[in-house]
């Protein structure tokens, strides 16, 4: 009789559903630090668009701060992933691309109407094409461990940092008018060029692996005194560090030539010998 009611499992020829492993918190939090800037990004475009522009300025500048941390929070948790990297760069691209160039369309650039807007988008298109390029850079095994102390034309945030400063300018007294749009849409062109171009920037991210015992009280003051004079005179601060990145451009690049034609020496006896 047992083989006329054999046992019926109706779930035994059923694929178990897959069960995902859990994610360490430590791939999480650098994502989540790129989230908000991404909400920053966003939300200065919406302050744009209701005319608030130094609260919006104030969230870029603060979009920039989050990204150059996240990177650094990966690696010291070694937490780095693809899917971050990806992130990253759509987010930069919001924040660094179409939120500064629709801040300075709003800003400026909309009294010369369809132009304005064509160096709006210029602006916009060369920081995803400068994005693009520092991605496949990435994955270049031949590219010489010097070279990581330069970026290849002006970074991401370094180039809406400064398109920006005539709206720091502005905020300090020098008022905009209409017959400023033209000087604000050719200095808007000129670092648009700067972030396609292939000009070394120096970029800094080997620094400070190893300090001196001796700097680190210095260092300690030297961080204070400035994180007060940028609470206390943001937009001064902004203009000084504007001006002195563009004035730094031509140092860096002149050291970058410095140190390719001294690795071609070294590489030319070698090439010689052989």
């Amino acid at each position: 009789m047992d083989d006329l009611f054999p046992p019926f499992a109706p779930d035994a020829d059923e694929p178990k559903p897959r069960r995902f492993k859990p994610v360490p918190f430590r791939m999480i939090a650098p994502n989540m630090i790129t989230l908000m800037a991404l909400c920053l990004g966003l939300t200065a475009i919406r302050l744009a668009f209701e005319g608030k522009f130094e609260p919006a300025v104030i969230a870029i500048v603060a979009a920039a701060f989050l990204d150059g941390i996240d990177g650094r929070v990966a690696r010291m948790l070694k937490g780095t992933s693809r899917f971050g990297a990806e992130l990253d760069s759509l987010a930069d691209f919001v924040n660094f691309g179409c939120a500064p160039a629709l801040i300075l369309y709003g800003f400026a650039l909309f009294h010369l109407r369809s132009v304005g807007w064509i160096v709006a988008l210029i602006f916009a298109i060369a920081m995803a094409l400068r994005l693009a390029r520092f991605n496949a850079m990435l994955d270049d095994p031949t590219r010489p461990e010097w070279k990581k102390d330069y970026f290849v034309g002006v970074p991401a945030p370094a180039g809406a940092l400064t398109a920006m400063l005539p709206l720091y300018l502005h905020f300090l007294g020098l008022t905009m008018e209409r017959w400023a749009a033209p000087i604000v849409l050719g200095y808007v062109l000129v670092i648009a060029l700067l972030v396609v171009s292939t000009v070394p920037t120096f970029s800094g991210k080997t620094m400070g692996k190893r300090v001196p015992r001796d700097w680190v009280l210095p260092i300690f003051l030297v961080v204070a005194a400035g994180f007060g004079l940028f609470i206390s005179f943001p937009f001064e601060a902004m203009v000084v560090l504007a001006v002195a990145y563009l004035v730094g451009i031509p140092i860096g690049a002149a050291q970058y030539r410095r140190r390719a034609k001294a690795e071609a020496r070294r590489e030319t006896p070698t090439a010689a010998a052989t």
